[in-house]
């Protein structure tokens, strides 16, 4: 009896010792340090290195990998104190080859529910000004659309809820977005995510 109580205490007392390394292994991680906005280099100065205990099913970029994500893009904001995923980090540019961006401004009333996302798909409506006479001639007309991605969407202005939002586009369709912006006949549409 006195061995078995024995043999008992000593592997209640392995288990209880795997148990503490488990839970007290730690692994050193990539933070963010200071604010980086959507497209912004990535320098040593906007990071850090954290020791955490790391579920494994958290994406987060090791120390170690430090220097492969420096020189690299923010794809979406970074604020200081989180972790560093490998999805937040990008090598190409927010536009690409053939594209122009159009900051979009729009009030509170105009501002969809859903969040705007860099790379979320959107349609640009020209709609008719207001107070424009209805002729009736373009009544059964579609309305004109030009096709966007949000690169990035500012927060809410206080007091006015106002949004402002860079949305990319061809650049045979950027003057055309620009002008439908500047004489306020522009309305801005979410298209369904991609599989949709």
């Amino acid at each position: 009896m006195i061995a078995l109580s024995l043999a008992l205490v000593a592997a209640g007392g392995a288990g209880v010792a795997v148990l503490l390394l488990q839970v007290g292994h730690r692994t050193q991680v990539v933070t963010v340090v200071r604010d980086v906005q959507v497209g912004q280099v990535l320098t040593d100065q906007d990071l850090g290195k954290a020791s955490v205990a790391l579920d494994p099913a958290v994406k987060a970029v090791r120390a170690d990998d430090l220097d492969s994500v420096v020189g690299k893009r923010a794809s979406v904001e970074l604020k200081p104190g989180s972790m560093l995923a490998p999805s937040q980090v990008t090598e190409d540019f927010l536009l690409k080859s053939g594209e122009q961006l159009v900051p979009i401004g729009l009030k509170a009333e105009q501002v969809p529910a859903t969040a705007l996302v860099p790379g979320q798909k959107v349609q640009l409506v020209h709609v008719p000004a207001q107070g424009a006479t209805d002729t009736g001639k373009t009544s059964e007309a579609a309305p004109r659309t030009i096709s966007g991605r949000v690169v990035k969407a500012s927060k809410s202005a206080p007091g006015t809820g106002g949004v402002v939002v860079d949305v990319a586009t061809s650049v045979d369709d950027g003057p055309t977005a620009a002008a439908w912006v500047s004489a306020g006949t522009l309305r801005l549409v979410l298209d369904a995510p991609d599989g949709s």
